[in-house]
């Protein structure tokens, strides 16, 4: 019964027209040879997260005060004080002394 069936929709092809990925692989390899021979220098990696890391901190104001204050409080000392005000909040609920 083809009246009550939908078709199934053509899938997606993409054909990449300005890049050859033969040419960029040969491409890739003609430099790794030249590398290995020494013809040309070895290239850094294009990003370094660690080379990065702090130097927002380093150029605002607001960010540096943050830094160099802390945390006047610690985890552990806020993690007791909710568990005793529950511990409290139940005691004053039930009643019990």
């Amino acid at each position: 019964m083809k009246l009550f069936s939908t078709r199934k929709p053509r899938g997606f092809r993409r054909v990449s027209i300005y890049s050859d990925p033969s040419h960029d692989r040969l491409q890739k390899l003609v430099d790794d040879v030249k590398r290995e021979q020494g013809e040309t220098p070895a290239t850094e990696a294009p990003y370094d997260p660690d080379k990065f890391r702090g130097t927002f901190s380093n150029y605002t104001p607001r960010a540096q005060k943050h830094k160099e204050s802390g945390s006047k409080l610690g985890w552990p000392i806020i993690i007791a004080l909710i568990f005793a005000l529950i511990i409290l909040w139940r005691f004053l609920l039930t009643g019990v002394r």
